[in-house]
């Protein structure tokens, strides 16, 4: 799949509202892209009680409530339609999911098609071991 596609199924989310009095939703949208080829996507979920979810987790229940755990592409698209890096806890969450995790590669800038591997973004990660 190509990265335009992947951006137009996460983009296709982007819905800002509001869920209820204390949360609201859908202002950033993310799409992955799994290693059996399925796209899952998901939207953000801010909460007044700070509970909610990045849109790249939102994404990744999907995909796991579907059985799968591998990633190999993630595009993030924010409110204003550029592309964005996943925060610190979606990037530790990622590196959990399986041994292959940080080749995962990332859209970094939409125009130029630059991308990052996961890998990049977490140097020296504390589990590797674990997955030998």
């Amino acid at each position: 799949m190509q990265w335009k596609e992947l951006y137009d199924k996460a983009a296709e989310k982007l819905a800002p509202r509001a869920v209820s009095p204390f949360i609201e939703a859908g202002g950033v949208a993310a799409a992955i892209l799994t290693a059996a080829g399925n796209v899952y996507t998901g939207v953000c979920i801010d909460t007044a009680c700070t509970l909610g979810m990045c849109a790249e987790r939102s994404a990744i229940a999907n995909m796991i409530t579907n059985g799968e755990s591998r990633i190999v592409r993630l595009v993030c698209v924010m409110g204003d339609g550029r592309v964005g890096m996943p925060c610190g806890a979606c990037r530790e969450f990622m590196m959990q999911l399986d041994k292959d995790s940080p080749g995962l590669e990332i859209l970094a800038d939409a125009e130029t098609g630059k991308t990052v591997r996961l890998r990049e973004l977490m140097p020296h990660w504390w589990g590797a071991e674990r997955f030998r």
